[in-house]
């Protein structure tokens, strides 16, 4: 929780005594000086006014040391991703920790309804994060995706995803998962044209499905892939579908010169 530390770094930002900015806010000035000691917290209607007052998300407010970060734009909510929300994360209040949600196939749908609500977060499987390979400040989430568009990831397989803040981050021809409001959880390689379309250009690494955009405001959450987990070991006979395509290929050109051979009898 860094909101004293950033009410402090977002007030001397503006130039602003306590009392011109308790002001800004509708509040006194004593509370001002509570907030900035942690002595007090806000209430959430303060937060809000707050967030909306200096073009904060809610987030950032409450999870990220403004003060280290050094380009703070990236948490202000005129960029596409950030809103005047507070993400909602599992909690292990014994250890103090974030845990890891995950969201199976039989919970997607209920998802696309309930990703803003901290008690149905709270209901998903948790566990904590166990790879020393993936930086312990970040929040996590895990996405069980189906269906073959994203061979030879197969169906079935668990996505681990970082949570991605600032949508222009988005690097074009990596994978995440997005959350929309007419498909639901959704797992594709992106292109991100925010900047020249406001929109996105999904794709699939399976050849026989279309790549197709979606605009930005139609979009609720965007979580980055950085590993998978999957129960459904090779076969040893698997082979990419360029190379399928290629050894048919071959084998129709063989016939086809055997065929032609001379002295071959029809």
């Amino acid at each position: 929780m860094y909101i004293a530390k950033n009410l402090k770094f977002i007030r001397k930002r503006e130039n602003l005594t306590q009392s011109d900015f308790a002001k800004k806010i509708g509040i006194n000035r004593s509370l001002v000086g509570a907030y900035e000691e942690g002595r007090a917290e806000p209430k959430l209607k303060t937060l809000m006014t707050i967030a909306k007052l200096f073009a904060y998300s809610l987030d950032s407010l409450v999870s990220t040391e403004l003060e280290k970060v050094k380009n703070d734009d990236i948490y202000r909510v005129d960029v596409p991703g950030n809103s005047l929300r507070i993400l909602p994360i599992a909690i292990d209040r014994g250890e103090d920790r974030e845990l890891v949600s995950l969201v199976p196939i039989k919970a997607a749908a209920g998802y696309t309804a309930g990703y803003g609500d901290v008690d149905y977060i709270e209901s998903l499987p948790r566990f904590m994060m166990p790879f020393p390979e993936l930086p312990q400040d970040r929040t996590y989430r895990v996405f069980q995706i189906q269906g073959e568009s994203m061979l030879p990831l197969l169906s079935g397989s668990y996505i681990l995803c970082e949570y991605v803040q600032d949508w222009k981050s988005i690097r074009s021809d990596e994978c995440y998962v997005l959350l929309t409001k007419d498909d639901g959880v959704v797992y594709k390689r992106v292109i991100n044209r925010i900047d020249d379309g406001q929109e996105l250009l999904l794709k699939s690494d399976n050849p026989k499905f279309e790549p197709f955009a979606i605009p930005v405001d139609q979009v609720l959450e965007i979580w980055k892939a950085v590993g998978y987990t999957s129960f459904q070991l090779p076969d040893g006979n698997y082979q990419p579908v360029g190379m399928q395509e290629l050894t048919q290929l071959v084998m129709e050109m063989k016939r086809e010169l055997d065929d032609i051979r001379p002295g071959r009898v029809n």
